[in-house]
């Protein structure tokens, strides 16, 4: 017998940022935070700069264009769940 597990990819509708956190809201109603300074170039960047993200490939990605930054969804989920955990 086949049986397929198809494991649901994390995808965001919207986000933003305030005091140096980054809140993202996915399609499953959650919404999690993460600390930009887990990354180089969010860490450099002013609260205004972090402010200029936006969700794209249709909820994959988060983009920063001012800092040519990109972040999956994905990753940031997981690395929630390891801050969580730690």
């Amino acid at each position: 017998m086949n049986t397929i597990t198809s494991e649901i990819e994390p995808v965001a509708i919207r986000s933003q940022a305030k005091n140096r956190l980054i809140h993202v809201e996915l399609t499953d109603g959650r919404i999690i935070a993460f600390p930009a300074d887990r990354f180089r170039i969010l860490k450099e960047a002013s609260e205004n700069e972090l402010r200029e993200v936006r969700v794209e490939v249709g909820g994959y990605a988060l983009r920063w264009d001012a800092l040519d930054e990109d972040l999956t969804v994905a990753g940031v989920v997981v690395l929630r769940l390891a801050l969580f955990r730690g």
